[in-house]
């Protein structure tokens, strides 16, 4: 068999020719050691990731200085033979990317169905989870209880006058993992902020941000780190552009913010690991939650995602100072309908339980796309829409429907979209629960790993910018080799391929709703 090409990914980019279509979700393989590495093999239409162990114990070679580089390889096969039901002549590939030698020598490959996600494992810190999403608006507290309300998310914390914080108002909706910040400002005034509990909030800043992009919207995405202070340095040595130096929040807590995209920071938080005294962030004091108070079942943020003008140089940014990897990619030609579309590439840290998603929209086609709708309205790039994980969604969401001010749904798809979920995920979902997705309109799509099910929101504001999605993985559990515990891997089921035709549709619909009544008037 002969090997006609070789791709090869270094920190997370791309810098050889263009890899073959990833599925976007792939099981590890049993070595965690190998993980990092995986072949890509094609062969008359037929393609399979393959554990690069399997090629190692064949080759031999030295892993560790591909390791600190971060590569992966990717080995395209010829057209003639069939993979998985031959073999692979043993080629040994340097770790400079030097010219590789064929033996006679012949390692089997696993079966086609043997997929692996191609994960660099190139993080430059320790990114853990995400540890909140903090929105400005013009009243905290009137946006916390509408959250509140409408998500079920209980009133956590507080840090406001009442504490002796003259700089800020910010309420924290909190629940399992999940944190919600709501800040706005007390005063206009720079000199007037004793008693921050944010150190980087600025009420000039604040002020124009509100005004901006309305509210609330998103100004930062917070994530749990082992080292606030090193993420930072880290970051602005790899070319992040430094937002805020690393602060020390007292209690061993520390801070630190980086750039993002627009007007949006990542904001790096680190905690003693033996914390058991600070809800959230020193300085905010707990809120009692009432035992029979709304807890609608939501657990975590599942990943975030921004609108940008142009994909391509933010995604460059973004995995060059965080070392993360490309989880998965569409394009318009994948999601897009006969009116509208949009790309996507999704970033992951090395567990992938930090999912940054980025989109850019297409231009030339018959609508203006839902993304520069979005940058039209927020007044540039920002975060589009937070999505929300929950482990029981179809009880999350009878629970959200009936609440009151609750947030609206965009419009179901048609009934026969059902037919296709029976067909997709029967043997996953059982004919009750599938029942259940189609009378509240939610999505369902399936990957090699897990089923995904999803729900959209409209926007939460006056502006066509910020909503919600609501989702619940199935499958992909794994158990921890240290502590024993069972847990989901990042990103199961993928990111709803299949569904953003039905949503895009939906969209569309809501979009021409308002356009009707613009005309009306």
């Amino acid at each position: 068999m002969s090997l006609a090409s070789v791709s090869r990914f270094r920190k997370g980019r791309r810098i050889g020719p263009p890899s073959p279509q990833r599925s976007g979700s792939c099981p590890p393989s049993a070595n965690s050691f190998m993980r990092p590495f995986a072949a890509r093999f094609v062969s008359g239409g037929v393609s399979t990731w393959v554990p690069l162990q399997t090629l190692v114990m064949a080759v031999g070679w030295d892993l560790v200085d591909d390791i600190a580089a971060g590569e992966v390889y990717v080995v395209t096969c010829s057209q003639s033979e069939h993979v998985g039901q031959d073999t692979v002549p043993r080629q040994l590939f340097s770790s400079r990317g030097g010219s590789g030698r064929l033996s006679a020598n012949r390692a089997t490959l696993p079966a086609p169905n043997t997929t692996m996600r191609a994960t660099a494992r190139t993080d430059r810190f320790q990114a853990h989870a995400f540890h909140h999403v903090e929105l400005w608006c013009a009243d905290a507290a009137a946006a916390a209880t509408r959250f509140f309300s409408a998500l079920g998310v209980p009133l956590a914390a507080v840090s406001d006058l009442s504490t002796g914080n003259s700089a800020h108002a910010s309420r924290l909706l909190h629940s399992g993992s999940l944190s919600l910040l709501f800040t706005s400002s007390h005063s206009q005034q720079e000199h007037h902020m004793d008693g921050a509990t944010i150190p980087s909030f600025s009420p000039n800043d604040a002020s124009r941000f509100v005004s901006d992009h309305g509210g609330p919207a998103v100004r930062a995405i917070a994530v749990r780190v082992s080292d606030a202070a090193e993420a930072f340095r880290a970051s602005v040595d790899a070319g992040a552009r430094p937002a805020f130096a690393p602060a020390d929040l007292g209690l061993g807590f520390y801070f630190a913010e980086v750039e993002l995209y627009g007007d949006v920071v990542l904001r790096f938080v680190s905690c003693p690991a033996d914390n058991a005294v600070v809800t959230f962030l020193p300085g905010f004091e707990d809120v009692g939650v009432d035992s029979s108070g709304a807890d609608y079942g939501l657990r975590r943020i599942d990943h975030v995602v921004g609108c940008l003008p142009e994909l391509a140089p933010v995604a460059e940014y973004i995995a060059g100072f965080t070392g993360f990897h490309e989880f998965v990619e569409f394009t318009a030609e994948d999601v897009g309908t006969a009116e509208s579309g949009l790309n996507v590439v999704v970033l992951a840290n090395k567990t992938e339980t930090v999912l940054l998603n980025l989109t850019e929209p297409v231009h030339g086609t018959k609508r203006r796309s839902q993304i520069q709708t979005y940058l039209d309205h927020h007044g540039g790039p920002g975060v589009q829409h937070i999505a929300l994980a929950s482990d029981d969604v179809l009880g999350t969401l009878r629970q959200m429907m009936r609440a009151a001010g609750a947030f609206e749904f965009l419009e179901p798809p048609p009934p026969n979209y059902y037919d296709g979920v029976r067909r997709r995920a029967g043997d996953v979902l059982s004919e009750a629960q599938i029942k259940g997705c189609q009378e509240m309109g939610v999505l369902v799509d399936r990957d090699d790993q897990g089923v995904l099910l999803q729900i959209f929101t409209k926007p939460v504001g006056e502006r066509q910018t910020l909503f919600l999605e609501v989702i619940q993985r199935i499958g992909c559990m794994e158990k921890d080799e240290e502590s024993g515990r069972e847990h989901q891997r990042g990103g199961c089921g993928g990111f709803g391929k299949g569904n953003f035709h039905e949503l895009f549709k939906a969209v569309e619909e809501y979009e021409k709703s308002l356009e009707a009544k613009l005309v009306c008037q």
